[in-house]
């Protein structure tokens, strides 16, 4: 599954700078909302749920929230880069300055683990990770979350 299926242009933010993890969730469901048509309380509400379970900070300065949404068409993406660094309680205790929010359908099951694992595949590469970190402009962070030469092996 390529992230063009989950990203649009619209979805991809530069230089947020929130003062902390709820206020960061909060304007990544307030776009999210813009975009999906979902209620932006929803998306909020069910992403914070999520981390109660426990950090979706993967390490390296990324996170991964995701959550399921009431009569969401399909699976969805948002991508942010901070100008701020927040703290995100991660594995590894670094703050976090990429976000990639992943929404699926209630129904997606498999699907879901399927757009998580290959977001976190994406991730995984330290050289993906550094061309989002040097971008200068949503344009060109869509232009590398949905190149044809970003990672495809597990």
């Amino acid at each position: 599954m390529a992230l063009t299926s989950l990203l649009v242009p619209e979805a991809v933010l530069s230089d947020l700078k929130p003062n902390g993890k709820k206020q960061l969730l909060h304007e990544l469901s307030l776009r999210a909302a813009e975009i999906s048509g979902r209620p932006e309380r929803i998306i909020f509400d069910q992403l914070l749920q999520r981390e109660r379970l426990g950090s979706t900070g993967i390490g390296q300065g990324v996170a991964i929230p995701h959550a399921a949404i009431p009569d969401l068409p399909h699976l969805f993406g948002l991508f942010a880069r901070l100008g701020r660094p927040v703290d995100f309680e991660s594995v590894d205790g670094q703050p976090v300055d990429l976000v990639f929010v992943l929404l699926a359908p209630e129904s997606a099951g498999a699907d879901h683990l399927q757009a998580l694992s290959r977001v976190a595949r994406f991730f995984r590469s330290p050289a993906q990770v550094q061309m989002l970190r040097q971008a200068d402009d949503p344009a060109a962070l869509f232009a590398i979350l949905t190149s044809e030469s970003s990672p495809r092996a597990a």
